[in-house]
């Protein structure tokens, strides 16, 4: 297999309420980088919740006392803490200045996936989408390619350093399932599922890049069964996690 990964140069700054596949469209005319069913588009999640107004204003936001003793400890913004609260089902892990929470979604991430980065306003911050997968099935059927992933950064619990990962799926399976199919030697897999919508979303990551790269990356020569599928398939059920 080889693949092409290549990110758009000429997106445009991205505002609130853009026709984010009008832009993505014109860029890759633009690039000469024709968007059809066998390119799979990668958006980072960032300019996805800029384009739906997933924006809070924290001029707005009262925090609570929970918010304000927490972030009084550690020198945050309460208002950003309660936001981050907001944001949650529940909190996971608080430690050091740092909050690991489950998003309304069921991600488990850093601050509940709320950022300031990028954005310009210290009194803004960005929020996940209501609903990443619907995001991406939109984003596909605006753009008339094979499949779209919207991408988020991650942390690891058990090694350093950030990799993009799928929050959002459309025209992919997410997952897949090699049990029951024979290695080389002609053992018999018995656990092995791959998330292949993560391994893109880090593989188009290299591309994004976090300061200078491009939002939207195009992926080439990967090949996938016409299937459906989205991203909740890839947060682990409570039965099967080992550690919640």
């Amino acid at each position: 297999m080889r693949l092409e990964i290549a990110g758009l140069a000429s997106l445009p700054e991205v505002q609130r309420d853009d026709d984010l596949a009008a832009l993505i469209r014109e860029a890759a005319a633009r690039e000469q980088q024709p968007l059809d069913v066998s390119v799979l588009v990668a958006v980072a999640q960032k300019i996805v919740s800029k384009a739906e107004g997933a924006i809070a204003n924290l001029r707005e936001i009262e925090p609570s006392a929970f918010a304000r003793s927490w972030a009084a400890e550690w020198g945050k913004d309460p208002r950003l803490i309660e936001l981050i609260l907001q944001q949650s089902r529940r909190i996971v892990r608080m430690d050091r200045g740092v909050l690991i929470t489950e998003t309304q979604l069921g991600l488990v991430c850093a601050n509940a996936g709320v950022d300031q980065s990028n954005i310009g306003d210290p009194d803004l911050a960005t929020i996940l989408p209501k609903d990443p997968d619907s995001s991406a099935r939109h984003l596909r059927a605006a753009l008339g390619c094979g499949a779209v992933l919207v991408t988020d950064t991650f942390g690891r619990p058990w090694r350093e350093g950030l990799v993009d990962v799928a929050i959002g799926v459309a025209g992919l399976a997410p997952l897949r399932d090699l049990r029951g199919s024979a290695d080389r030697h002609g053992r018999r897999l018995s656990a092995t599922v791959i998330a292949v919508a993560d391994q893109l979303a880090a593989a188009a990551g290299l591309a994004m890049g976090k300061s200078d790269g491009s939002p939207v990356v195009l992926i080439r020569g990967f090949e996938w069964p016409a299937r459906e599928g989205t991203a909740r398939a890839l947060i682990r059920t409570p039965e099967t996690d080992l550690f919640r």
